[in-house]
């Protein structure tokens, strides 16, 4: 029996595509820095790629503690 040369996919990872508000850009995985909640308004939030996330040590919304 012959083996796979491939290498598997990482099942189970979600990966964005949207824009980062760092680099001003678009870009894949996108994740969500921050919300911005308004009081009777639509809120809003900022998301950045993993480059901007690395580069300013920025700390996705939902990787924070309670």
């Amino acid at each position: 029996m012959s083996e796979s040369t491939q290498t598997e996919g990482t099942p189970n990872t979600p990966s964005a595509f949207g824009w980062c508000a760092w680099h001003q850009g678009h870009a894949s995985g996108v994740r969500l820095i921050d919300v911005h909640e308004q009081g009777s308004g639509p809120g809003g939030g900022v998301f950045a790629c993993r480059s901007c996330r690395e580069a300013y040590d920025l700390v996705p919304f939902a990787d924070r503690p309670l």
